[in-house]
């Protein structure tokens, strides 16, 4: 095969003569092409949920935060004029400033099941990353570990809950056979909230009880609320794999879903001795509310939207964000700041009709979040996610 950096790439295939097009997303075209390419791809799927369109449209905008210290080009491979694959690749700043200015990206991998396609969409790909200094390649990514992340590689017959990605079979085999190798495992829980406490977490619930002090979201306060959750965010998940940091803008943008979709209790925040030191957020899964409107919200997409959410409500919801300050993590309290904020959420969750929720993503070697959901609430793996990582060599061929 040969590589080319430019935007175009073509290459035959000797054996049948067909033509396997790659172009760069450098047009409203190619962007709906590359927007629209999992409706094709998922077209017998019965588990993958049609995202808004109005909600992808704006992720590749510039009103993305991620663009204030990330850049990204994608790609749309083609056979015969019909959208066949896509891929990114993407540098992020914040990331290089931690890991190295040799480390790139690559993301929001869809394609038929063709070794073909997936091999000319990672040569565009790989050829743009080195261009720009990338050697150490890992993904797939939404642009960013902090957005949709990981290939599925369990799990294909549930369908996916809010801001978690969907896949195909094949992806992972694919990416193998291009030299990607495993790099994390990514792990997702299912809940019954209704769960009773063992006899364990009764012991340290009531150990700490009154020592602990419990609070939701105060909303008058809502923006110097978002950036104690932001600091409580990245001070918990510093010292984790692959971990970059949520910028202020970011998180901002993640408090605008939050304002809109949640109600006060279901962000608890606990204090000891009078500093925040933990917290849990969780989210109805609003894509319940979503499969039979196909992306759009016109013409009535939102009023339907809007109905179901106050008034059909979601009965399983997803928890996104959760964290335990760095210094109370490995400790007794740490533990009993775990067991307390999971334990006063759930009871919001289930007095709001939700009775199942999906907790993720969970490290694979994250040994302690584990050991409690799955010997204290006792719940198990339902879907796993996969990064994978490849070094580029200095050789082109």
């Amino acid at each position: 095969m040969v590589m080319s950096t430019s935007p175009e790439l073509k290459i035959r295939d000797s054996a049948t003569g067909q033509v396997i097009d790659v172009q760069a997303v450098r047009s409203s075209k190619h962007t709906k092409d590359f927007i629209r390419l999992p409706w094709h791809i998922y077209a017998d799927d019965p588990a993958w949920i049609p995202p808004l369109l109005l909600e992808r449209r704006l992720h590749f905008s510039s009103l993305n935060p991620f663009f204030k210290h990330g850049s990204w080009q994608g790609w749309v491979a083609y056979i015969n004029g019909k959208p066949v694959g896509r891929i990114s690749a993407q540098i992020d700043e914040l990331h290089r400033e931690r890991y190295g200015q040799n480390t790139g990206h690559f993301g929001l991998v869809e394609t038929i099941e063709d070794r073909r396609v997936l091999e000319a969409l990672c040569v565009a790909a790989e050829a743009w990353l080195r261009e720009r200094g990338a050697t150490e390649i890992s993904g797939p990514l939404g642009f960013s570990l902090n957005q949709e992340c990981g290939v599925l590689v369990d799990g294909f017959e549930h369908p996916p809950v809010l801001m978690m990605p969907h896949s195909r079979p094949w992806y992972g085999k694919l990416l193998e056979e291009q030299g990607y190798l495993p790099a994390k495992d990514l792990l997702a829980y299912w809940v019954n909230v209704d769960f009773e406490p063992t006899e364990v977490l009764l012991r340290v619930l009531k150990r700490w009880d009154g020592r602990i002090k419990l609070r939701t979201l105060d909303r008058s306060r809502f923006s110097e609320e978002m950036e104690l959750l932001r600091d409580l965010f990245n001070d918990a998940w510093s010292e984790n794999w692959g971990f970059v940091p949520f910028t202020k803008a970011e998180f901002s943008e993640l408090g605008t879903s939050l304002r809109l979709l949640v109600p006060d209790e279901f962000i608890q925040i606990a204090e000891f001795n009078g500093e925040a030191v933990a917290f849990i957020a969780a989210l109805p899964n609003i894509n319940e509310l979503v499969t039979d409107l196909n992306g759009s919200l016109f013409p009535f997409g939102w009023l339907k939207l809007i109905w179901r959410i106050k008034k059909q409500r979601a009965v399983t919801g997803r928890v996104p964000l959760m964290g335990v300050r760095k210094k109370y993590q490995k400790k007794a309290i740490g533990s009993a700041l775990t067991f307390l904020i999971v334990d006063a959420v759930r009871h919001k969750l289930f007095e709001r009709g939700i009775k199942e929720v999906e907790m993720s993503w969970i490290l694979e070697n994250n040994t302690g979040m584990r050991a409690f959901l799955e010997n204290v609430i006792e719940c198990s793996v339902y879907k796993r996610y996969r990064l994978y990582h490849k070094t580029l060599t200095d050789k082109v061929t």
